[in-house]
């Protein structure tokens, strides 16, 4: 059998990496499509309430997946 008995869990949101612009801005996915911009952490919970997902944790993993930094990454390095 080569099916995984556990498939795995992926968040419904996804920030990806920080990108440049004025201000900096990172993408935000819903269920892998591009849903919106954000250039601060309120943005994120603002995309994702417009698609009907509600963030009660920005740190919960199971809710969304940082790529490139954290919720405090909003600065290309």
């Amino acid at each position: 059998m080569t099916e995984n008995a556990y498939p795995l869990r992926r968040p419904r949101v996804t920030v990806l990496p920080v990108q440049d612009g004025d201000p900096p801005y990172r993408l935000v996915e819903i269920d892998g499509e591009v849903a919106g911009t954000a250039a601060a952490m309120t943005d994120v919970l603002a995309v994702a309430a417009t698609a009907g997902i509600r963030i009660n944790d920005l740190d919960d993993l199971d809710t969304v997946r940082w790529v490139g930094g954290d919720k405090l990454t909003w600065k290309r390095h």
